[in-house]
Parts: structure tokens; sequence; C-alpha cells
């Protein structure tokens, strides 16, 4: 083989997505630890991550070399951690909720991201932020974004600024929440099904709902995940939604494919539940690979373009926030 020849051989596979993964798992491991470091569990790795990979782009800069690896975090990477999420959640916690408490889960789900893509309308948000916001605050926060972006297609100023509201004003849901739950007097398990329809992250969740006991604690993980479940129908629609529509400048949105590995795991999971060493190291992997895809998409993050999206966002963040909270405590009284 001649030097011409070896030199225009394309590298391999590894060759070229090394520089970006090793940045990105690097960035994943750093936050991780400092997470367990400071032992704080509301402490999100995942927003951890997103910071530290805005502050490398935006101060350091990322090079040309790192991109294919980023990339390949951000998309397959991703999309195999939500399909290995599945393996948190099973039908039996369905049943666990009931048919009430599912009833209070999936209207405040439902109705919450109607009002919120209704409001963004009116303060003229962009409609892919909108829609990013909307699936944060409904669903289960970052993880929501990151998911719904697949069909979705926003910038990557978009979903960071989505991501930005959801952890905000549920940590802050978070704080305010269980000292309201006493002044309202809640039972333990209407006070743990308000939280778990309600609030945002599962961390942010666990962190208010064990404020009040292990019952409540237990009742607002289970109604959680349960709402978790629920971002596989809300991304299948939006997809088939955007599809229809085929109004997006690359074209109409992909299938989301994953989301079908996402139920069929799920309910792999619920006839052969993995023992529970095997289902503790598949949920550490989980957060994890979801850690490294934030660090992802942090360093495809320019902080120019996400101050330009300017307060409006910001504001529908809070409003979609109040909406959930008060929806999701007027169906647990009725129901």
């Amino acid at each position: 083989m001649t030097a011409i020849e070896i030199t225009r051989t394309p590298p391999s596979w590894i060759a070229r997505h090394l520089p970006g993964l090793a940045l990105t798992f690097t960035i994943a491991t750093v936050a991780t630890v400092a997470q367990r470091l400071t032992g704080i569990a509301a402490l999100s790795p995942l927003v951890v991550a997103m910071v530290l990979g805005i502050g490398w782009r935006n101060l350091i800069g990322t090079a040309d070399t790192a991109r294919v690896g980023i990339t390949f975090s951000l998309r397959r990477i991703l999309r195999f951690a939500i399909v290995l999420l599945g393996f948190q959640l099973t039908l039996l916690q369905l049943r666990q909720v009931g048919v009430p408490g599912l009833a209070v889960i999936a209207v405040t789900l439902a109705a919450t991201f109607c009002f919120t893509t209704w409001v963004g309308r009116l303060l003229g948000v962009e409609p892919r932020l909108t829609q990013l916001i909307a699936a944060g605050t409904s669903v289960c926060g970052a993880s929501a974004v990151l998911a719904t972006n697949t069909v979705t297609r926003g910038t990557d100023e978009d979903v960071a600024y989505a991501i930005a509201c959801v952890t905000v004003f549920g940590s802050l849901a978070m704080l305010i929440l269980p000292g309201l739950g006493g002044w309202l007097a809640l039972d333990s398990g209407h006070y743990g099904i308000w939280i778990g329809a309600s609030v945002h992250e599962v961390a942010q969740v666990v962190g208010a709902a064990f404020q009040h006991g292990p019952e409540a604690g237990q009742a607002g993980t289970v109604a959680k995940l349960s709402r978790v479940i629920l971002l596989a129908p809300l991304i299948l629609t939006l997809g088939a939604l955007a599809r229809r529509r085929g109004d997006d400048a690359q074209g109409s949105a992909p299938m989301p494919w994953f989301v079908l590995g996402f139920i069929a795991v799920v309910l792999l999971n619920s006839v052969m539940p993995l023992p529970d060493a095997a289902r503790g190291a598949v949920v550490t992997l989980t957060g994890f690979l979801l850690t490294v895809a934030l660090a992802a998409m942090g360093l495809e993050t320019d902080i120019a373009k996400l101050r330009a999206k300017g307060i409006r966002p910001l504001a529908l963040g809070a409003i979609a926030t109040g909406f959930i909270v008060t929806l999701a405590l007027c169906l647990v009284h009725l129901v």
C-alpha cells in the first residue's frame, strides 16, 4: 500500500469517536463524583454535567475532532439510556397507584402539556422551545426534554434553556411544597401522589415526598414513575403529528423507535424483573449514560444564543410549574 493510499484510508470508528466520547464520559464522571461527595440527593449529576459542558464549550472551546463523539453521545447513547430506563418501571406500579391516582397523573400531565403550549403561544415563545418546556414540566424534567427533542428537533440552546427551566422550578417546588403540604394537612398517601404528579425530576420528587415520611415517599416515587411511563405515548404522539405536518426544514420528524424499545423493556421487566443486584447496576448505568448525554448537550450549547432567548421562556416555565402544582392538588382533593 502506498503512502497516498494510507493517508486516504478513513480512520476507524474508534479513532473518530474517541476524543468526543472521552470528553463527555470525563465530564459525566466528574459530575457524578461531585454529587456523591456533596451528598446532596437533589443535586442532579445531569444538571452538573450540562453546566460543566457549557463552561467547557464557552470558556475553552470544543475541538473539531471531538464533535463526532459528542454527537454520538447526544443521540445514540441518549436513546439507549432511555430504553434502559424501562428497567425501572413495571405495570405493577400502575396498579399500586390505583385508578384514581392514575387519573390524577394522566389528566395533570395532558392538561399541563396543552396549557403550557397555549401559554407559550400567547407569550410568543418559539414553538419548539415551548414543547420542550411543556414536556419537561408535565412528565419528568431533563430526561423528558432530551427524549422529546428527538422528534421536536429544537436547537441545543432550546434544550439547555428548557432543562434550566425545569431544574430551577422543580427545585423550588421541592423546597416549598413540603411546607405547603403540612399546612394543608394532607395525609401521607395524598401528599405523595400530589408530589409525584407535579414535581419535575425523580430526584426532586424523592427529596420532597420523603420529608413527610416513608409512606408519602413511597407513594410519591411510585406516582412519579407511573408518570414517566406516559413519556412514551407523548413522544409517539408528537412524532406522529410532526410527520403529518412535514413542516420541519430538515424533513419530517423520525419515528422514535427507541420509545418502542422503552415500552418493550417495561413489559419485559413486568413479567421477568431483574434480580436486585442487576437492577441496581442497570439503574446506575442508566443514570450515568443520561449524564453523558447531558454533558454532550452542554458541549453543544452557546451561551450567547442561550441569552438571546430572553426571559419569556423562563416566565413560561414558572407559569407551567404553578399550573401543574395547583391542578394536581385540586385533582387529589376531588378524586
